[in-house]
């Protein structure tokens, strides 16, 4: 069965051929001493697919050129289908190159030629946390709530009472048993001499 190939829901009308092209990457490494030299695959590069045809009359030239640079000035990935991109996983295309020609031996013909371009989705973010075991972030959870509840609780107390330096009032008090003791030095001396003399 064959597909008609659309550009995102625009079928793109009256092609003459259509090609792709598929390139490999690899960074050639040289091998000191051999003759040949080691390749490593650098995977492949995006498809592109070339597209061309012509139209023929005003009103056709006008609604392709329009729907066409449209595509192409936004520049957004847009989806393609067509049999010759069977068995490859292109979902989403650029419009990376726009042709067009027209000629006096054919005045109500235009010939026009596409590039497009594989554009695969980006990748999804990456998960902030990484590797971290979540069974973590579920026991930090039920601790935050203990510790929150605690808080709870003790609000629910009342109001405590502000600690303070207990010791002001006592100063007085203490200043009373100085002067009461301050005196007994003069009497412990009499008694010394009193009891000293015998």
């Amino acid at each position: 069965m064959k597909v008609k190939p659309m550009l995102g829901d625009w079928e793109v009308p009256h092609i003459a051929a259509i090609r792709s092209a598929e390139r490999r990457a690899f960074a050639e490494l040289p091998v000191p001493g051999r003759a040949g030299s080691v390749f490593q695959d650098l995977n492949a590069g995006p498809l592109r697919l070339a597209i061309e045809g012509s139209l023929y009359g005003d009103e056709a030239r006008d609604d392709f050129l329009e729907e066409i640079r449209g595509k192409f000035r936004a520049g957004e990935p847009v989806t393609f289908v067509a049999d010759i991109v069977t068995a490859t996983e292109v979902q989403h295309v650029i419009v990376e190159e726009l042709r067009f020609e027209e000629s006096g031996v054919r005045p109500d013909q235009i010939d026009y030629f596409l590039v497009l371009r594989e554009s695969p989705p980006p990748p999804p973010p990456p998960n902030p946390l990484g590797g971290l075991d979540t069974g973590l972030l579920d026991q930090a959870g039920s601790f935050l709530d203990s510790v929150t509840g605690a808080l709870d609780a003790i609000g629910m107390l009342g109001s405590v009472p502000e600690l303070k330096d207990p010791t002001p009032p006592l100063r007085g008090a203490l200043d009373n048993v100085k002067s009461a003791v301050g005196g007994l030095g003069g009497v412990a001396a009499k008694l010394g001499d009193l009891f000293g003399g015998n």
